[in-house]
């Protein structure tokens, strides 16, 4: 497999390009600085020797690795992100190598007293012995999703380097704009022309998951009426008190920080006001589809019941589907899971098949006609100071993909059968 220095010169070339995505902003890409990056990839992977390298007007970059097996193989295709969250800094990354790391503290910053503990993020037990990369505790790393780049680059050299390896015909994406829900809504699926594909963009080694919530917005509009508030009496409506009463009624244990597994919630997550208008956005998430349609007539319930309060229309709902449970377009499908699964146990991964608390690329894609389950890339604590990467659980994600690209130039009939 590629070396772990080859593996980390690659992975640093990626983080230390600043890609940072801005919801604020109507373009493809939404900023201008990913496209350095996007043109980067798109020359590297001409370099590797991969074909039918195209980027478009919206920095999508999609190439293809050709079959080298006589007989019909699927299409398959790996996808991942370039962008990074706005949710924190991507600017000036500093990643540092912490080699054989020994359990105990990490110290990013000592001038800021910067610590990646144990203590709080456990999971950091699990790779004693390993080398880590980190940031030095002033900006996020990248690892979501420059790691599953770095695996999907890494993994086409290693087969086009070792022909000897059969494999059927593979398709790479890379998007811009992930970050902010944007990462699949231009993606020309026609174009890339995959049976299924997967995305790398998971975090803890042995994730393989193909259920995540169905996802909406909603803005709540509450309108009231500003006078004098020396002469208010009878006349001021405070918008901002009955907005604290539809807040009240929601189920104040249905919440992000109330809830786990497949559990959904409302989330508030911004209230501004004044006494004339406030307005509460919250998002509304649930695995079952059914339950994420009672929740959104909830929310518009409440509403209802408010205005027949007032015996006027002081509160007004806007609910936007963003997107839905892949599961549905997975389940037909349930040998592309199966596939990857015994390429993780082939090499040495125990999978670890959850639900997605959040979404995913792979959700819309498989909505647009490419399903498309969610591998691991290896990274932790993504969006902030403390994420961090193990290398050999990159190495270990270039061996799935390898592994799955094997499989896949196999019989897949069996796969089919136990799906049956």
């Amino acid at each position: 497999m590629i070396e772990k220095q080859h593996i980390i010169d690659r992975f640093i070339s990626y983080v230390t390009v600043d890609t940072e995505s801005d919801p604020n902003s109507d373009t493809t890409p939404s900023t201008k600085k990913q496209w350095d990056l996007a043109n980067k990839l798109a020359e590297e992977l001409k370099q590797i020797g991969m074909e039918d390298v195209t980027i478009d007007e919206n920095a999508y970059i999609m190439a293809t690795l050709p079959s080298n097996v006589s007989h019909q193989v699927p299409v398959i295709g790996f996808i991942s992100h370039f962008d990074t969250s706005p949710d924190f800094t991507g600017a000036n990354v500093k990643p540092q190598i912490v080699e054989n790391y020994n359990g105990k503290d990490i110290v990013l910053n000592k001038e800021k007293n910067i610590i990646l503990s144990p203590d709080y993020f456990e999971d950091l037990l699990l790779y004693k012995g390993k080398t880590l990369i980190t940031t030095d505790g002033t900006t996020l790393l990248g690892a979501d999703d420059k790691a599953g780049i770095t695996e999907i680059v890494s993994a086409m050299e290693y087969l086009i380097n070792h022909p000897e390896i059969k494999h059927g015909k593979i398709r790479v994406g890379f998007t811009p704009d992930e970050e902010i829900g944007r990462g699949a809504h231009k993606f020309d699926v026609k174009k890339f022309g995959a049976d299924w594909a997967y995305t790398m963009d998971g975090s803890q080694v042995g994730e393989l998951e193909y259920e995540n919530f169905n996802a909406a917005g909603a803005v709540v509009t509450v309108k009231g009426k500003i006078v004098h508030p020396g002469y208010a009496k009878g006349k001021m409506v405070n918008s901002m008190y009955i907005a604290t009463d539809y807040i009240n009624s929601l189920p104040r244990l249905e919440t992000p920080e109330h809830t786990e597994g497949r559990e959904g919630f409302f989330h508030l997550h911004g209230i501004r006001g004044t006494v004339d208008e406030t307005k509460i956005q919250y998002i509304i998430r649930d695995h079952d589809r059914n339950h994420f349609e009672a929740r959104k007539e909830m929310v518009q319930q409440l509403a209802d019941e408010l205005n027949e309060q007032f015996e006027m229309e002081v509160v007004t709902v806007e609910i936007k589907d963003q997107y839905f449970n892949m599961r549905e377009k997975i389940e037909p499908v349930m040998h592309i899971v199966e596939i990857a699964k015994q390429a993780m146990e082939q090499a040495g991964i125990k999978p670890l098949i959850k639900p997605i608390r959040g979404g995913t690329d792979g959700s819309q894609l498989s909505f647009m006609g490419l399903p498309c389950p969610n591998i691991f890339a290896g990274g932790h604590n993504f969006h902030g100071r403390y994420e961090y990467v193990p290398v050999e659980s990159m190495q270990k994600a270039v061996e799935v993909i390898v592994n799955i690209a094997k499989l896949t130039a196999l019989d897949i009939s069996k796969f089919k059968k136990e799906e049956e």
